[in-house]
């Protein structure tokens, strides 16, 4: 006869980590970072209220991870087209900017999630670092289509020009993103795309029609 009962499986700290800080971000999402405490997430994430003080030291350390992994996932998910080479400069770009205004990206979720720990940056220097990597690492990315975009048209590569640049398509992207998570009605996805494809090739020098 055989054994129908269920094998127990043993997770890995990181995966067991993972889901705390989805769960985290679930309950940030529905309800707002105060509402995010150790025995909500607990119940969220279907496990004990002690396993969560296993995992992170304090709840401000959950807090600091969950952050992070938010910020990194959102980036990954805007930027992931960025270095595949075998799409043109053009095509890699307008990729980036569906990716980063469309939903999952932009979404009223995000948006309460990213709301509920930007608050928290000027008065918390580890959420100040954790902000200050995530905007450095997006705008970093954005860098070297930035230069390619600049020997496209021969003009001179200058790094202060290049990060200037990237300053400026970066607070383009971030200010769409935020108001259209905040007015979809208003602004639906196809209406940010198309503002931020003229303005980004505006800024780099690209023809519209490449």
């Amino acid at each position: 006869m055989s054994d129908s009962k269920p094998k127990f499986r043993r997770e890995s700290p990181e995966l067991r980590r993972e889901q705390l800080v989805e769960a985290t971000l679930r309950v940030i999402a529905r309800k707002g970072v105060s509402a995010a405490t150790v025995r909500e997430i607990s119940a969220e994430a279907g496990v004990a209220f002690s396993l969560i003080r296993h995992h992170f030291r304090t709840k401000e350390d959950l807090m600091y991870a969950a952050y992070s992994f938010h910020m990194q996932k959102m980036a990954h998910l805007s930027l992931s087209s960025a270095t595949d080479t075998d799409r043109t400069l053009a095509d890699r770009l307008r990729q980036c900017i569906r990716d980063t205004l469309s939903p999952p990206v932009t979404n009223g979720a995000g948006l309460q999630i990213w709301a509920g720990f930007i608050q928290m940056v000027p008065h918390d220097e580890r959420m100040k670092q954790i902000h200050i990597d995530t905007y450095l690492g997006f705008r970093n990315a954005l860098e070297p289509l930035i230069t390619e975009a600049l020997e496209a048209r021969g003009a001179p590569v200058d790094p202060a020009l290049v990060e200037q640049k990237a300053i400026a398509c970066n607070a383009v992207l971030d200010g769409l993103w935020l108001e259209g998570s905040m007015l979809p009605d208003m602004l639906p996805p196809e209406r940010l795309i198309a503002v931020a494809e003229a303005t980004l090739f505006a800024i780099l020098g690209l023809p519209a029609n490449s």
